[in-house]
């Protein structure tokens, strides 16, 4: 019992002195690294490969509250959630990650009415793994 106080202690501390980006990379753990592979996406970077990286961060916000919406109608369950640096600000949140492939993207870009231009734009390539592969690359 002794021992395992102590290792508690070592672990805390060592978790402490981590540098920021670190301590979040190792909270999101696995589900990072599928995001940085591409085999997991974010909405904020679908935006963006869209050509819709100069919306407002609120509408971008609105965006991924719709994708959620469609997300948990259709599977029952949320998305897995990462950690990852705000575009504009810096700060860590907690987003959601998606499959590529995943009809919940689609969905939220035709039911947001700031996005919904957007929709038949996507339409032809959305289901192509190439175009979100190439969205990773792009951020990456």
């Amino acid at each position: 019992m002794l021992v395992t106080a102590k290792l508690r202690r070592r672990t805390r501390a060592a978790a402490r002195t981590a540098p920021k980006a670190l301590r979040y990379r190792t909270i999101s753990g696995d589900i990072a690294v599928l995001v940085d592979a591409g085999q997991l996406v974010r909405t904020g970077d679908i935006l963006e490969r869209l050509g819709a990286g100069e919306l407002k961060d609120g509408y971008q916000s609105w965006y991924g509250r719709h994708v959620k919406k469609a997300y948990i109608a259709a599977n029952g369950s949320v998305p897995v959630r990462v950690w990852a640096q705000h575009r504009t600000t810096g700060k860590w949140i907690h987003v959601a990650a998606y499959s590529p492939l995943d009809i919940a993207l689609h969905v939220g870009l035709a039911s947001y009415k700031r996005t919904a231009h957007l929709a038949h734009l996507a339409k032809s390539a959305f289901f192509q793994p190439a175009f979100f592969q190439a969205a990773y690359t792009e951020a990456a």
